[in-house]
């Protein structure tokens, strides 16, 4: 009998043979390779905030607000198991929330909920980028989904550094859209995250926010505001999206359930309130738009996951920033500790002798550790196998090249005492390390 032949991975898509997507797969395994490691590596929150009886409440909940707008039985059983409206059964919960939360005033047909927000980020550059010249920038270091989201599309993405204060210089950005116009091609968006970014924790000041407003309409830009860690700041007061200092309807914003609710939900929405002007004179909204998008895709977002995540903004009067609070302080001192800890094993001088700094964020889940040798997946690999402790290399997140050197800690799903442990042994790796590819064998290093 003849063995069918293989498939060719030259035959297939590109975007199969991107290393990109071979790091995250490499994370994935090596992390279930050590199932005992101190792992530094998910960004996912906490586990002790869930509990599956709540689920149940929250579903009662959402159908006892059916049944009070007046639905009688069989409506309420068609919302919940029939195929919905593509643009979700909760754009008006979501309305209340961000309105309440962020001080954001959305029409809820402007909003489309999507499965996660990674389909998000899929619609809105599918929408936007038209022809082979439209070219996303993108914040550098950036989250992987939205550049491999651009991979699987075939869309070009430019970097733009992120400045010394946190996020894009408006003026940087000013000068990378110039540049891409001078190569014949159109800078079409800039995806951003403006607060605690994943993966190296930047904030953007609040003048900083109204200046790349203001350069992204001189420059004809789009911005792609992404916001799943805006809750979880370290400080008392948040500050303002660029959606809410949006005046222009410039900002597509990206909203996530993952952080705030539960991410086994997989539900996010898309503002999209830009107005579309068809060539006949007709006049929709960028959000119906995606959803025609989307009814080719998911065809709808599962209502049993909208109904799930309406009971729990039902439950909390659609002020989730209220009912986060418990998880923001927890989030807040894992962050300290994780910070006092890499001071209690590299104080002054040490470090400056060593080579080795991280950075003070504001809030959210991520730090980012420099070190005096390359932070790939093999160190990353020893570091799991020798000392039992996980994290992330940076150099995926930089989509032109850097970041070798450089290591993400995630402290989100972690214990103090977790926390503690693994800084402690990821110290002791980093000596190691030192002494071995830095100073040489037999030298003290430090």
């Amino acid at each position: 009998m003849n063995q069918p032949l293989p498939l060719q991975l030259a035959d297939l898509h590109a975007s199969l043979s991107d290393p990109l997507l071979d790091a995250m797969t490499f994370l994935n395994e090596v992390t279930t390779r050590y199932p005992d490691a101190v792992s530094f590596a998910p960004g996912r929150p906490y586990e002790g905030f869930f509990e599956p009886g709540d689920v149940h409440g929250y579903l009662d909940a959402y159908l006892d607000h059916l049944r009070g707008r007046g639905l009688d039985h069989d409506e309420v059983r068609t919302a919940l198991f029939q195929y919905g409206p593509t643009k979700g059964i909760i754009p008006d919960l979501v309305a209340r929330t961000l309105a309440n939360d962020e001080g954001l005033e959305v029409a809820p047909e402007s909003l489309v909920l999507t499965v996660g927000a990674q389909e998000g980020m899929l619609l809105v550059l599918r929408a936007l980028c038209a022809t082979p010249q439209d070219v996303l920038l993108v914040s550098s270091p950036c989250y992987v989904g939205v550049t491999g989201a651009a991979r699987l599309l075939d869309i070009a993405t430019v970097p733009v550094p992120e400045g010394e204060r946190g996020g894009p210089d408006p003026e940087t950005v000013a000068a990378v859209a110039r540049e891409v116009r001078a190569t014949g091609r159109r800078p079409r968006a800039l995806y951003v995250v403006p607060d605690f970014a994943n993966p190296s924790g930047a904030s953007m000041p609040i003048e900083s926010r109204a200046a790349l407003l203001d350069t992204a309409a001189a420059e004809g830009l789009l911005v792609i505001e992404d916001n799943p860690y805006g809750f979880f700041s370290r400080e008392q007061g948040s500050r303002p999206t660029l959606k809410a200092l949006d005046r222009r309807r410039q900002v597509v914003y990206l909203g996530s359930f993952a952080k705030t609710c539960f991410p086994g939900a997989r539900l996010g929405y898309v503002v999209a309130d830009q107005e579309v002007a068809a060539p006949g004179g007709g006049r929709s909204l960028l959000a119906d738009e995606l959803a025609k998008l989307k009814s080719m895709t998911t065809v709808n977002t599962p209502a049993l996951s909208q109904a799930v995540i309406g009971g729990m903004l039902l439950r909390h009067d659609c002020r989730l920033r209220a009912a986060n609070a418990r998880a923001t302080a927890f989030y807040a001192a894992n962050l300290n500790t994780l910070l006092e800890e890499l001071e209690q094993q590299f104080p002054q001088p040490l470090r400056g002798r060593l080579g080795l700094d991280w950075n003070l964020p504001e809030g959210g889940f991520f730090a980012v550790l420099t070190l005096p040798f390359n932070a790939d997946e093999a160190a990353m690999e020893r570091c799991a196998r020798k000392y039992g402790v996980l994290w992330t290399p940076m150099g995926p997140f930089y989509p032109a090249g850097g970041g070798e050197r450089r290591l993400r800690l995630s402290c989100s799903s972690l214990t103090r005492s977790q926390i503690v442990s693994g800084i402690a042994k990821l110290a002791a790796f980093i000596r190691e390390e030192y002494v071995g590819q830095v100073c040489g064998p037999g030298e003290a290093g430090a």
